[in-house]
């Protein structure tokens, strides 16, 4: 069975979160949420948020223990982008695009996983 958490319109580039959310992917949720826990990256912070999520989505929905889901996958989409200018020399102007992420973690426990 699968459950996922969609964390929408973070705060923070998908480049910056992108490898983290690779290297929790086939994990188990203990090991996964251990590790960005134990990350200093901001975006680790938002992994972690999205993850827990997906936990408490999948023990209150669906009756499913922690210690048996394993990450299915990690995807982190662009977002909506803001648009400002940026004062530049001789008048002119120079843009800058302030990104932003969405965050979908989806999680199986380990027997669909293996089927």
């Amino acid at each position: 069975m699968d459950v996922q958490a969609i964390n929408k319109d973070v705060r923070i580039s998908p480049t910056k979160i992108r490898d983290l959310a690779r290297a929790i992917q086939g994990r188990p949720v203990p090991e996964a949420l251990r590790e960005m826990e134990f990350c200093e990256r901001k975006g680790a912070f938002h992994l972690a948020k999205t993850l827990k999520s997906a936990i408490a989505n999948a023990e209150n929905n669906h009756d499913l223990s922690v210690d048996e889901l394993v990450v299915k996958s990690a995807i982190v989409d662009q977002g909506h982008m803001m648009k400002r200018w940026q004062p530049k020399a001789r008048g002119s102007a120079g843009p800058i695009q302030k990104r932003s992420s969405h965050i979908r973690i989806v999680l199986t426990d380990s027997k669909s996983g293996r089927e």
